[in-house]
């Protein structure tokens, strides 16, 4: 009403300027008659004949033409008010309006949204009863107007708009849309690259026959795997295929773990064949180019991190392992070492000066890996310095300086981390040893300094986090320290200078001790020959015993660890330190390497409070259960057996309710596994 009202009134406010000019005309008009009159009375009674006939007509035009108008607009008015109570009710976008009491009342709804409540009843219900999501919309933002994607009613998925104000939800369906690009992310490109991890060294004694039978056994199940899955594979080498899927594909044999690393293993081991897979697999980029790229680098770093693994890796994220449960297969020989070693002589001859460190809160293994390429350095006739940071180290690694100052040459090269940031240039090159994480070195900012003029020497398993372009890596996870890598390394240095002197040799010895347990964990064959030469150039088996002595305060610190002792399963054991206690990071890991030695236990964890205000968490193992993917789950890593994290902003009982949680549920994945296998 108040619209027809308002259109009628603004038609009359038309018609006052037509009424005017009329009244003016017709004025006019009957003006001039009676001056006819005077002048020629005949003329002028014609004259008003005419007049009052076309004054008929023009006021029957002008009240049919109101009329009309009237009536038009009477029409145009019912027509969208007809045409709002239709669109409130047939448009296709849910409207829910509540009430503002304190429960949110529904108080109306339009038909197209209770299409998707059935016959449930909604009005009069509060808003939490009717969907929880909705009333969550509702609280997280009173002001302004909130989008929040993807609230599920049903089947379908919804768009929802909050208007405050007027205390209106609005709801569109996009479900139509959600599909097509849930169809588009299933339909992107995955590359992945297979490499035979051990195939050179398996069949290198193999007939003829058997070689045959072995590679069309793993092709044969390769094939099978891939079919399977909708995913093209193709032989590219003797040890090498390559991959093409969809995401989809990716997506479902991820769900299975890639359980064909485990089957191929398993059926070749039964033929006194053991056979482990590496695989890279990377997606999420348009450019196909750059996709085989990052499934290069992802086998890369599954092979780094030891093999019989997979990589997964889409683009912008972070990557997602499976497998890597068995220890690595030794792949270093001779011939490598000797190839790592020339390698390093041409980088020397390139570098003015050399700069070597390891992690933070050195241990023995670094401080003996960083001597020995000192040593090396000086074989070549290069300067190097020893980035060490004299401030807060373990006793053995106090009592190894201390014989260090006692040497003049040696301890004119120890340099502090903040003078090596000062010191070093576009000429110089840094070596890290014993970690291949900048993060975690002995300086960050010095890494990032020489970032294009870095070499990595490591023992562990390779992580996400990597130099970008290192010139040289040399990562070996199957050798039980840093001091074992650098000590063949050695060996093909020229011999026109002093090899190692005692000092040296005997740190180095300390650190291949300290990381094996004295020769009793991840020991091989080149451990020993490694331990051998040291022994040969002068190592002193009593100074690594008077350097890794324990001192009283430590030993009661760690006696204390071990007796706070929990079981998270029969095979794993945990221990925690007090909040208000800080704990030497060498005495955790000493604690926990004490825990392999009781009876049952397969992995420990030892989780106390550092110095910086850190909860770091050594973790050990001896060697079924895979420490290092736990370890990875809260921001470490390590190696299979040997593995830690720090956490920053937490304290010990959430860090140790946290680690519970990831080994319960990777003990729980791994039964679930054994019993679908079993099936």
């Amino acid at each position: 009403m108040d619209k027809d009202k308002m259109a009628k009134k603004s038609l009359l406010a038309l018609n006052w300027p037509l009424k005017i000019s009329l009244i003016v005309i017709l004025i006019l008009a009957i003006s001039l008659v009676i001056v006819g009159f005077f002048v020629n009375p005949i003329l002028a009674f014609l004259e008003a004949i005419i007049l009052a006939f076309i004054l008929s007509i023009g006021i029957y035009a002008f009240i049919s033409l109101i009329k009309q108008t009237t009536k038009y607009l009477d029409d145009l008015s019912f027509r969208e008010d007809r045409g709002e109570q239709e669109a409130l009710i047939n448009i296709p976008l849910g409207m829910l309006l509540y009430s503002d009491n304190k429960e949110h009342t529904v108080q109306w709804i339009n038909p197209k949204l209770q299409n998707y409540f059935g016959k449930k009843d909604i009005i009069g219900n509060p808003l939490a009863k009717v969907d929880s999501q909705l009333e969550q919309l509702i609280k997280q933002d009173a002001e302004h107007p909130t989008n929040i994607d993807l609230i599920k009613i049903g089947k379908s998925r919804f768009k929802a708009t909050v208007q405050t104000d007027l205390r209106v939800i609005y709801l569109l369906d996009v479900t139509t849309y959600e599909n097509i690009q849930k169809h588009y992310e299933e339909e992107k490109i995955a590359i992945g690259q297979i490499f035979l991890d051990n195939y050179d060294e398996v069949t290198q004694s193999m007939e003829d026959r058997d070689q045959s039978n072995l590679t069309n056994y793993v092709t044969n199940q390769l094939t099978d795997w891939a079919k399977s899955n909708s995913m093209f594979i193709k032989r590219v080498s003797e040890d090498q295929f390559i991959v093409i899927a969809y995401a989809r594909s990716l997506a479902a044999v991820e769900q299975d773990n890639f359980a064909i690393l485990d089957k191929i293993r398993r059926d070749t081991s039964k033929q006194n064949y053991p056979l482990t897979l590496s695989v890279g697999f990377a997606y999420g980029r348009s450019d196909l180019g750059e996709l085989a790229r990052d499934a290069q680098k992802n086998l890369d770093l599954a092979l780094g991190r030891g093999g019989d693994q997979v990589v997964v890796k889409k683009a912008d994220e972070k990557a997602r392992f499976y497998g890597g449960n068995t220890n690595p297969m030794e792949k270093r020989t001779r011939v490598r070492a000797r190839m790592i070693s020339q390698a390093l002589r041409d980088l020397f001859n390139q570098t003015a000066d050399i700069y070597v460190m390891g992690h933070a809160q050195p241990d023995m293994d670094v401080l003996g890996a960083c001597l020995g390429i000192h040593r090396i350095a000086q074989m070549n006739d290069k300067k190097c310095r020893i980035v060490v940071d004299r401030n807060n180290n373990h006793t053995d690694i106090e009592r190894l300086l201390k014989l260090i100052d006692d040497d003049a040459d040696l301890k004119a090269d120890l340099i502090s981390p903040a003078a090596a940031i000062e010191q070093a240039n576009s000429n110089s090159m840094l070596i890290m040893v014993d970690t291949s994480k900048p993060s975690i070195s002995m300086s960050t900012k010095l890494c990032q300094k020489l970032a294009d003029h870095l070499v990595v020497i490591d023992h562990h398993r390779r992580g996400e986090e990597f130099p970008p372009n290192p010139l040289l890596v040399y990562i070996e996870p199957y050798a039980s320290s840093a001091c074992e890598l650098i000590t063949e390394m050695v060996e093909y240095q020229p011999q026109t200078r002093a090899s190692l002197s005692k000092l040296e040799a005997t740190a180095m010895l300390a650190g291949i001790s300290v990381d094996t347990r004295s020769f009793t964990l991840r020991s091989g064959t080149r451990t020993f020959d490694a331990a051998s030469y040291l022994r040969s150039v002068g190592a002193d088996g009593t100074l690594v015993q008077n350097l890794l002595k324990e001192n009283v305060d430590s030993y009661i610190q760690k006696s204390h660890l071990i007796d706070t002792i929990t079981m998270i399963t029969s095979e794993i054991a945990l221990c925690a330190g007090q909040e208000d206690q800080v704990y030497d990071s060498v005495i955790a890991a000493q604690a926990a390497d004490t825990l392999l030695s009781l009876n049952n236990i397969e992995a420990a964890f030892v989780i106390t409070k550092r110095n910086d205000g850190k909860i770091a968490i050594s973790a050990r193992s001896l060697g079924k259960i895979n420490v290092q993917v736990i370890m990875e789950e809260m921001g470490g890593g390590g190696h299979l057996s040997n593995a830690a994290t720090q956490l920053a902003e937490t304290t010990i009982a959430d860090a140790k309710q946290q680690l519970i949680a990831i080994v319960q549920q990777k003990v729980e994945n791994k039964s679930t596994k054994k019993t679908n296998d079993n099936s």
